[in-house]
């Protein structure tokens, strides 16, 4: 990375950020209104397909996509993980509150994100977790947590 694209890069996550929850909220929403949170999903998945499939053709990228035998097995499990968040928020966002589920969500986020630069999984950027970042760690899940306690 760049240091002039990290200002940029920086909003794009804070988007996506902001997204996260708003997502959570509008799918939970829809499966209960359609009495099926796996129907939400496969209208979520639908419509996100359709999206990129028009940006890959726009972007003259479409030739890109394929299931390639040079390319390891793990790299296509995103998929996988996709469905599993959404169809979970999309469960139980109505039943736990959009707060708490996205609390457990970011907290999942930062013990993963951690260990995947810790250790430069899946070809990841290598950087190693030592203590001042173990603490900062620490402190964004004390952060999250306080900020969602009630009462």
């Amino acid at each position: 990375m760049t240091t002039s694209h990290a200002p940029a890069f920086a909003a794009i996550m804070l988007l996506t950020g902001i997204g996260i929850p708003i997502l959570a909220a509008l799918n939970g929403g829809l499966g209960m209104r359609l009495g099926s949170p796996m129907a939400a999903s496969v209208i979520l998945f639908g419509l996100a397909t359709l999206i990129a499939l028009t940006l890959s053709v726009l972007t003259g990228t479409a030739g890109h996509i394929r299931l390639s035998g040079d390319i390891p097995v793990a790299y296509y499990f995103g998929g996988f993980f996709v469905a599993f968040y959404v169809i979970s928020v999309t469960f139980i966002v109505p039943r736990f509150g959009v707060g708490n589920a996205i609390f457990f969500v970011l907290v999942g986020q930062l013990l993963s994100a951690a260990a995947i630069d810790h250790f430069g999984l899946f070809g990841a950027i290598r950087f190693p977790v030592d203590a001042r970042r173990a603490l900062g760690i620490a402190l964004m899940v004390a952060g999250v947590w306080l900020a969602r306690r009630t009462g």
